[in-house]
Formats: structure tokens, C-alpha cells, sequence
């Protein structure tokens, strides 16, 4: 059964005064292109009648207008009506009228859409010059269908095309062929041929191709410092087959090298790569559940209010982020909460140009199409008489734009909602699978995850809950937030340098420490681990405590003064095992910059709040020095007391000393223990990369064992032939002898040997020693000649027991077509020459 040709729709946009264009356009249309063509005309559309096509166009070309559930065919010009918007749903045109809702009603950038839906990376859009009725009609469609991967084509803007929206189109960077009209049609089908043809990652020069693609990412990472070898290889390699379409080369070898001498083609691939496809409410029902559903919950999770926070990564131009800022205002107005709640949305792309353009605000007009007449008004602000819209101040207030990595750098945490739509599906399979705890890791309990359409979390129910499976929402699940394992290495290897450890309930250490301080003691405070770090300080401490000389250490005992260092050595050991009663410490005196200061600490092991247990409180309270009375002061008298004054002393710096070689056997100990750490963690990578080659070696171990049972089944199949060659040569009863180009004996056949005393030994023996019953003295000398002068001869001889035999000598051709030898053949013609001799043979006789 043979396959029907598929047939290639391209959509072309005719602003007014571009007929002559597109007709130029339809002239050089080839017959066998299998192409037909969807007409959209700003002005009122041309009937049929007014394609005033040559003979030969028209004689394969059929100009109709579009109908409702129209199926498309081959060689046809389909012409939108007046007032009416199509789209291409599975190969059918749908006409419809346009919406009256208070959306702009752009009708090409609304057919380009559903064309590069439908048809994704052979999706063609053209563009041709003239005074558009919309100026910026047709530039987003003409993104959509580049974000595809498909074709996108715009008149060369000359003196006579109107060069608005052309030039627009352009400026925009969505255009990949400026071409005169009548130079498209050439292009189109060159480029849907390319893009038509299967894959061929899997085709015996796949190493050859995987090398060339590994060269084209290590170029990208040179030139933009960014590693696209997380990208599925397929997208990968159909988007730089894109390019060869539009340059017209023919290997990736000759891509590589146009890249070499051209650098600005590694920018414009780049762009390629990237698939910056977004638009304002983009799948207008995930935000509708964003804002009655998901975005209320939130506020009913947190009755007291709350600061929340959003991420939405891979965020382009800035559409989404905005959007959601939006949707949050209006839910706000919806519920009315009693408490405050704010939204802080960080904003991130890989593409500093599009972060810079989202930053700004400022989009074009045909926006309209997908924000209603009301958001405009009250969410945007025209600018340049309306040829622009501006994001109104309160709104971008609520976005921080910024350059960012989600494959490398550190995510964002304590998340309360993450956007990541349509990122993951152009990563492979791996690559997604350690990208979902950092999303996991990045939100609060509870937070909300909302992937693109195309993307699911179905291999890791264990992270996350789905909450709504028409927008592709879930809920952060499982244990609380901690470092994702799986991303400590490949693809986020710098994940692990970044991200903060994070305990149960840390963000409110500050807050809770500063109501229990201010509750209790009010003075100066710190709050310290069961190691005695510090983890939180309240009010002036610096007569108590100083940062030591080196290396930075925030430990209590490194960071106390002389006489408090002493004084809280294992007193916090004392602290936690007893949490039910404070230990005060009274009367201790502290030397510092001003002299001597008597202070109470009081230290007290923590239980309550749950998110402060396990911690101490050290409180510093400043004393009164009271001056002791004459006969009160103790003046040694004898010399036992001054012995005993020296000897406290000596037990003092005795006690100082043993302290300071335990801190400095404390921060050797830690020294070795980072240095273990960096060893395990080479280790790790050492021993992945041990485990990427084995499986390299078994791939590689699999390709040979299949080599090897195609050479096995070849070599099989040879055998066979050579078993019936000789079946064949045998049953012919032909005496034939092979012969090399030193008259040696390459092979013969059965027959033969009653001619030649030949047994299997002799073969690469010089014919001449070999015995014969034939009397033929001159044979090899025949045989020599014929395979100087290459020319067939034949003849007949006489055996010893007088039967003639007809006697051909012909040179045969080896398979790389050289003269390698000659073929010696013998067949008994005694009986045939009783009846009737050749007289054109030479007799030879005894």
C-alpha cells in the first residue's frame, strides 16, 4: 500500500495592498509541492475571481473560500472571509465569528496560533508586505509559530512594501527568511522536506551526529555560558535542523563550520533554543482556577495573614509573572480577608534581554487579544498614543525580574506558589527527574506547584498531590523542607554550594526568640545550639562577647570575653539536661575595653515553642559593683595565703591554656571533617562517572554483540552461496580452473580434475607444475596472453585418450571492477565434433 503525501498548510498574512505580492507569491508555487495556502487580507478579502493566476498555476491551483469543518487538500488557496476568524484544529479549517467580549480581534496572530498548535515544526507562516489594518497584527502568531519550530517568512520590506509591520516583525526577532514573494515558495518546500524527513539520531551515522551536536553545545556554553546538553537530544537536534533548513546546508559538519566563522548565528541559535512562547493568561482556565481556587486557599491557610511568595521560572517576557500578579489583585478584591496579605513574585529567565524587556513592562497593542478591554484599563496604562501598554506601577512593584539558571543556580525557597510551565518537557528524562525535589525543596508545606500542560509529577506521587488535573496544579507533600539528595549532582551541580541548611521552623527563630526575650528578661541575649553556635543575638552585646582573631567562628565560649569564657564552660551541657531550671551564673566578672564589668547570666535550656527545643538561652544582666568595706576585703596576711593566690592563678592560666588547645583541636577536627566531606564528594562524582562509563561500555558491548551477529548471519549467508556455487558448478559438468595474475591456482572446480591431477593442495601452485592429460603445451602461455591484452579466446585441445575439448579463456573482473586474473573453462565437444567440426577453431593435436 502506498503512503498518501501529506499535505502542508501554510497560513499568509496580505495586508491591504499586497495582492500583487501574493499573487507574485502563488506564480512560482511548484506543482509537486503538496502545499496549500490559508489567505488572511486586513482589508476586505479578494473573491476567487480577482486571482488572475497564468495557465500554469491555475491549472493546479484552486482558489476557494474558507468553509466551517472545511478538511484540507492538496493545491487549494483557501480566502478568509470578511469578519471572520478560522483556526486549524487536526487538519480542518473551523470558521467562526470573532469575539465581542472586549478582546482585540487580531485574526492572523489568532490562525498562526492554531497552525502552530496543529502543526508545531511544520507549521509555515508568511508575512507579506503592505498597510496592515491592524499594525501589529500578525507578530505574535509569527512567534508562536517559531516557539514550534516551524518556518516564519516576511516580504523584503523594499521601497514599495509597506514596511510597518514587516519591519516590526523584524525588530521582534521572530523571522527567520526575508525573501522577495516570488523566492518563498522554493524556500517553504525546501525547508518542509528537511523538517518532514524522520529523525535520524538513530540512523547508522548516529555517532557522527551526536559528535556534531556535542561540538554545537560546547560552542553555545563558550559563547552564552549556558549548557543545553540537559536538552532532549530530539528537540535539540530538530531545532538546529531548522537552521540548516534556513541556510540551506546540507550536514551538521557544514553547520559547524558556518558557526565557526559566523558567531552571531551561536545568538541566533541560542534564541532558538530558549522557546521564549508566552502571552498573557496563556491557557485562560488554569488562571481562572488560580484565582476563585487556589489562590483563596491560601488565604484561608493562613487566618492571620501573610507575606506570600511566588517564583515563576522560565518566565520570558514577563506575560506570566504579570498575569499572576493580576489574578492575586483580583482574587484579593474577590475574597476581602480580614488580614493582610501581600504577594512578592520573583521572576527568572535564562535570557538577560527578555528579563530586561520584562522588566520594563511595555508591550505592544495586539496584547489585547488575550486581556480584556476591563484588565487593560485597569491593570495598564497606554503610552505613545496607544501604540503601546505599559504594566501599571502597583503591579510590576510586585515582580522582581532577574537572570537566573533553574538547571544551575540555587532555586528560591519558602516558597507559597511556583510556576513552571512548559520547562521540564524540554529537558530529558533524568534531568526532570532531579529537578522535582528542587521544586519540592523550594516550597512551604502545603505550597502549590503549577506545571504546563504537557508536563505531570506522576513518577514522584511521594513529593506531591495533585490538587486540580485540568490546570496541572499540585500540592508540596511529604517530609519538610530539606537539601533534595538527588539534585546534588548532575544536572544542578552547583546546587550544593548554594543552598542554605534549614531546620524545622528556622525562618521564626528571630521572631520567637524576640517575643521570649522581651517576655522574660528584656536585656541584652543569645540563643545557641547544643554546640554552643550561635544562631540568633538580641540587644547590644558587645561587652559580653567579641569575634575572635582568624578565622570566622560564631561559637558562644570563642566569642565570650576573659572571666565569661571560664565562667559558661559546660554550663549549657547543664542547660539542656536540665531544661525545668535555670542555671544563673551570679557575679561574674567580665574584662573588657573599659575596664572590669560584673554581669548575671542566667542560661536556660528551651522546650517550648516546639520550634526553639533543643536550643539555650543565654541572658546577660549588667550588676552594680558594690565596693567591698576595708575590713571586708581579703588581704593575704601570711605567706600560705599568698602561695595560695599564686597557685589559683597558675590553675587559671593552666585552665586558659587547656581551653584554647581544645578550640584549637575543635577547629582541626573541623578542618578534617570538611576535608573528609570534599573527599566523599569527589568520591561521589568519581564514582558517577565510573557509572556513566560503564554503562557507556555496555551500550558499547551491546552495538558489538550486534555487529557481531550481522557479521555471524552474513558470514552464514556467504557460506550458503559458496555451497551453491559450487553445486551449481558441479552439476554443469564444466571443467573450470581460476587462475591470478601470476598463473596460480585460485580455485577449481570437480570436473576439472579429471583433466588435472589437482587435489585441494595445490591451490597457490603455478599451473605449469601441475600434470595434465591434456595435450595443450601452450595453455599458460594463453592464458598470459589473454590477460595482457584482456580479450576472451577460445580453441580446442586433445587429451591423451583422444577426446577434443572446447577450450575458453577469459580475464575476470574483481568487485572493486580491476582485471584479477582469468578463468580457464573445458567443455567435451567429442561428440559433437563427429557430426560437425568448428572450422573457426584452432586444432591442436599431438
Amino acid at each position: 500500500m502506498t503512503k498518501t503525501p501529506p499535505v502542508f498548510l501554510i497560513g499568509i498574512a496580505c495586508p491591504l495592498g499586497g495582492l500583487e505580492a501574493l499573487l507574485s507569491f502563488l506564480e512560482e508555487v511548484p506543482r509537486d509541492g503538496g502545499m496549500s495556502f490559508v489567505v488572511i487580507q486586513s482589508d476586505a478579502p479578494a473573491n476567487p475571481g480577482m486571482f488572475t493566476l497564468s495557465p500554469e498555476c491555475s491549472a493546479f491551483l484552486q482558489v476557494r473560500p474558507v468553509e466551517d469543518c472545511l478538511t484540507i487538500e492538496a493545491n487549494q488557496v483557501y480566502l478568509v472571509p470578511a469578519g471572520k476568524e478560522v483556526s486549524l484544529r487536526k487538519n480542518v479549517l473551523h470558521m467562526g465569528n470573532p469575539r465581542s467580549d472586549g478582546y482585540l480581534r487580531l485574526p492572523v496572530d489568532y490562525f498562526f496560533r492554531s497552525l502552530a498548535e496543529c502543526c508545531a515544526h511544520l507549521s509555515v507562516g508568511v508575512l507579506l508586505g503592505g498597510e496592515s489594518g491592524d499594525a501589529c497584527d500578525g507578530v505574535f502568531g509569527l512567534r508562536a509559530i517559531k516557539g514550534k519550530g516551524g518556518l516564519t517568512l516576511v516580504q523584503d520590506p523594499g521601497p514599495t512594501a509597506g514596511e510597518g509591520l514587516v519591519r516590526q516583525a523584524i525588530e521582534a526577532g521572530v523571522v527567520d527568511i526575508v525573501a522577495a514573494p516570488e523566492a518563498m515558495p522554493v524556500r517553504i518546500v525546501d525547508y518542509l522536506r528537511r523538517a518532514d524527513a524522520e529523525l535520524e539520531l538513530e540512523s547508522p551515522h548516529q555517532a557522527y551526529m551526536l559528535d556534531a551536536l556535542d561540538r554545537i553545545v560546547q560552542m553555545l556554553r563558550e559563547r552564552r555560558g549556558n549548557d543545553f546538553s540537559l536538552y532532549k537530544r530530539s528537540s535539540l537536534f530538530r531545532r538546529v535542523e531548522r537552521r540548516l533548513a534556513v541556510h540551506q546546508l546540507p550536514t551538521l559538519e557544514d553547520y559547524v563550520r558556518y558557526l565557526n566563522e559566523n558567531a552571531s548565528e551561536l545568538d541566533l541559535l541560542f534564541q532558538e533554543l530558549l522557546i521564549g512562547v508566552t502571552q498573557f493568561f496563556r491557557d485562560s482556565e488554569v488562571w481562572e482556577v488560580l484565582r476563585i481556587e487556589a489562590i483563596p486557599g491560601l488565604f484561608a491557610r493562613y487566618p492571620r495573614g501573610k507575606n506570600l511568595r511566588a517564583w515563576v521560572s522560565a518566565c520570558s517576557t514577563g506575560e506570566e509573572a504579570y498575569s499572576l500578579a493580576i489574578a492575586f489583585r483580583e482574587a484579593l478584591a474577590d475574597v476581602k480577608p480580614s488580614r493582610r496579605f501581600t504577594l512578592q513574585i520573583y521572576a527568572t529567565d535564562v535570557d538577560p534581554a527578555a528579563v530586561d524587556f520584562a522588566r520594563k513592562g511595555l508591550y505592544p497593542p495586539s496584547i489585547a487579544a488575550d486581556v480584556s478591554s476591563e484588565r487593560l484599563a485597569r491593570y495598564f496604562v497606554a503610552e505613545s498614543g496607544g501604540s503601546a501598554y505599559r504594566v501599571c506601577k502597583s503591579v510590576r512593584e510586585m515582580v522582581v525580574f532577574a537572570a537566573q539558571n533553574v538547571a544551575a543556580d540555587p532555586p528560591f525557597t519558602r516558597l507559597d506558589i511556583l510556576c513552571c510551565r512548559n520547562l521540564m518537557i524540554y529537558f530529558g528524562a533524568e534531568a526532570q527527574k532531579a529537578m522535582l525535589p528542587v521544586l519540592h525543596y523550594a516550597l512551604n508545606p502545603e505550597g502549590l506547584l503549577l506545571l504546563g500542560s504537557a508536563e505531570t509529577v506522576n513518577e514522584d506521587d511521594a513529593l506531591f498531590s495533585l490538587v486540580h488535573s485540568g490546570a496541572r496544579l499540585y500540592r508540596r507533600c511529604g517530609e519538610p523542607n530539606k537539601t533534595p539528595e538527588r539534585a546534588m549532582t548532575t544536572p544542578f551541580p552547583m546546587l550544593h554550594a548554594f543552598m542554605p541548611v534549614r531546620s524545622d521552623g528556622v525562618d521564626n527563630i528571630g521572631q520567637l526568640t524576640d517575643q521570649l526575650v522581651q517576655q522574660n528578661f528584656a536585656p541584652a541575649a543569645v540563643l545557641v545550639n547544643r554546640n554552643g553556635d550561635i544562631l540568633y543575638v538580641s540587644g547590644r552585646t558587645g561587652k559580653y562577647l567579641e569575634p575572635p582573631a582568624g578565622r570566622t567562628n560564631v561559637n558562644l565560649l570563642a566569642m565570650a570575653r576573659d572571666g565569661l569564657r571560664e565562667a559558661l564552660m559546660g554550663v549549657t551541657y547543664l542547660a539542656l539536661r536540665t531544661p525545668e531550671r535555670e542555671v544563673v551564673l551570679k557575679g561574674v566578672r567580665i574584662r573588657n575595653e573599659r575596664g572590669v564589668q560584673t554581669v548575671d547570666v542566667i542560661v536556660q535550656g528551651l522546650e517550648q515553642p516546639d520550634a526553639l527545643r533543643g536550643r539555650v538561652l543565654v541572658v546577660f544582666r549588667d550588676v552594680k559593683a558594690v565596693p567591698k568595706r576595708r575590713h571586708e576585703q581579703l588581704v593575704p596576711q601570711s605567706d600560705a595565703d599568698r602561695a595560695m593566690l599564686r597557685e589559683m592563678q597558675r590553675m587559671r592560666e593552666n585552665l586558659q591554656a587547656t581551653h584554647a588547645e581544645i578550640q584549637m583541636t575543635v577547629e582541626d577536627l573541623r578542618a578534617s571533617n570538611e576535608e573528609l566531606q570534599s573527599t566523599n564528594e569527589e568520591l561521589q562524582s568519581a564514582n558517577e562517572e565510573l557509572t556513566i562509563s560503564r554503562e557507556q561500555l555496555q551500550s558499547l558491548n551491546e552495538e558489538l554483540q550486534l555487529i557481531n551477529g550481522e557479521l555471524q548471519s552474513r558470514m552464514r549467508d556467504l557460506e550458503w552461496v559458496r555451497k551453491d556455487m559450487k553445486i551449481v558448478l558441479n552439476s554443469l559438468e564444466i571443467a573450470a580452473i581460476f587462475l591470478d595474475r601470476d598463473m596460480r591456482l585460485r580455485r577449481f572446480t570437480t570436473c576439472a580434475t579429471d583433466l588435472f591431477r589437482l587435489i585441494p593442495s595445490d591451490i597457490g601452485r603455478p599451473l605449469i607444475h601441475v600434470m595434465t592429460d591434456l595435450n595443450y603445451p601452450n595453455l599458460v602461455d594463453d592464458a598470459d596472453e589473454v590477460l595482457k591484452k584482456v580479450k576472451t579466446r577460445r580453441t580446442l585441445a586433445m587429451s591423451h585418450d583422444d577426446r577434443w575439448y572446447g577450450v575458453r579463456i577469459m580475464p575476470f573482473r574483481s568487485q572493486l571492477d580491476v582485471i584479477d586474473g582469468v578463468v580457464i573453462t573445458f567443455i567435451d565437444v567429442f561428440e559433437r565434433l563427429q557430426d560437425d567440426s568448428d572450422p573457426g577453431c584452432r586444432h591442436v593435436s599431438h
